[in-house]
């Protein structure tokens, strides 16, 4: 079985986050970047698979030059090859426009499985798989946290509210949005890290994918980014006494007249 995960390169979540001098975006100077960590989880899934099935996983990304740290850590963790879409027409999309492009990157790979994480850790869309998913006209699950192949289809297990879980088969080919802590992510090896540097980093453009650069990136997006800001400073909680009945009546009052929102 041939499987491609979707990976998206992020800024590191422990990093000191700066906005930018335009103050649409993060200044990118010296900031550090990692796997998208539910996409970690989707990896490590489709590694599995692929070692029960004799398969292979192809890793697909989206950004500039920087995204190979990303790829070739994938590749190190087992992925068999990767493609990257560099060019600047595919910068500063939504998710619209990201999923299209990644879909048409998909459909060149002739895969049966597509694994993403939930949602991304910088701008979390958590819908890029569903367009992808559309864009292929596959089926498509969401906050999966059980995968099985089973003959030409999948068994899987869904999250559900108040701890219960949702378990049901679909077809494939299909796109799959796994859950963080579906499973517990392995280590490079040295032979790993080794052998990732002999191993394929395609690059792809638009013009490689059959994509009109107008329908990528900025250009083909419905959502623009205006500002980005950090949150502002509160003056700190409210601690309530007394018991529940007089707690209740003071933060009633408390709602009505100086928060207003009764």
């Amino acid at each position: 079985m041939r499987i491609a995960v979707c990976i998206k390169q992020v800024p590191d979540t422990e990093a000191r986050l700066r906005v930018s001098k335009d103050g649409r975006w993060l200044d990118e100077a010296d900031l550090p970047y990692v796997i998208n960590e539910s996409d970690e989880f989707a990896l490590e899934e489709a590694i599995r698979i692929a070692e029960s099935t004799a398969g292979e996983v192809v890793v697909i990304s989206l950004g500039p030059d920087r995204v190979r740290e990303s790829l070739r850590k994938a590749l190190a963790l087992g992925a068999a090859r990767a493609v990257l879409l560099k060019d600047e027409a595919f910068c500063g999309g939504d998710a619209l426009a990201t999923g299209r492009a990644l879909a048409a990157a998909i459909r060149q790979e002739g895969v049966e499985l597509v694994l993403t994480g939930s949602q991304s850790d910088d701008l979390g869309w958590g819908c890029t798989a569903s367009i992808v998913a559309a864009e292929l006209g596959w089926p498509h699950a969401w906050l999966v946290m059980g995968v099985g192949v089973e003959s030409g289809s999948l068994r899987l297990v869904r999250e559900m509210e108040s701890g219960k879980n949702e378990i049901f088969r679909t077809s494939l080919p299909a796109v799959v949005e796994v859950q963080a802590g579906i499973n517990h992510p392995r280590y490079a090896s040295l032979k790993g890290i080794m052998a990732a540097k002999k191993k394929e980093i395609a690059e792809k453009s638009p013009a490689d994918l059959g994509l009109d650069p107008a329908v990528l990136g900025l250009s083909g997006s419905r959502v623009e980014v205006l500002s980005v800001a950090a949150p502002e400073v509160g003056q700190g909680a409210v601690m309530i006494g007394g018991d529940a009945v007089s707690a209740a009546k003071e933060l009633v009052e408390k709602l009505r007249r100086e928060a207003r929102v009764l």
